[in-house]
């Protein structure tokens, strides 16, 4: 298989296998109007199998949602062929407008125009709480 080198875009590597697709949609990456390349299960040294996501543009990318996903991705921002800044990621300390509360009494559920906070808890690693009722995602 053959996947062509950017010139000017985003590639996000080392995404945990089998996530590619959960990051592309939560990225909203198919309202793109690029070529957009995913690739699963490549060969890792590291993982063992790996995912990769390319993206031929120049765009802005949150990487909290990434970092949540896939917390050991790494993204590359390339510009005119080269890798101008590579970023390694982990679980952020604070989730915004990403995951929703499943409390029915949290205030984010009934009232409009609170955006829901989840914090990455500080005795359960790698699990996150809501701020404002503490419910679990």
């Amino acid at each position: 298989m053959r996947i062509d080198s950017i010139r000017n875009g985003i590639v996000i590597d080392h995404i945990t296998a089998g996530k590619a697709m959960e990051l592309y949609r939560m990225l909203r990456l198919e309202e793109l109007d690029c070529p957009v390349a995913v690739i699963k299960n490549a060969v890792s040294q590291k993982q063992g199998k790996k995912d990769i996501i390319k993206i031929d543009s120049s765009i802005e990318i949150d990487l909290d949602v990434i970092g949540y996903i896939s917390p050991n991705a790494t993204v590359c921002i390339i510009r005119d062929g080269v890798v101008q800044e590579k970023r390694h990621l982990a679980l952020p300390k604070r989730l915004t407008g990403i995951l929703h509360c499943k409390n029915p009494r949290c205030i984010t559920t009934t009232e409009q125009g609170i955006k829901q906070v989840f914090v990455l808890s500080e005795t359960d690693h790698a699990s996150y709480r809501c701020l404002y009722c503490d419910a679990r995602p």
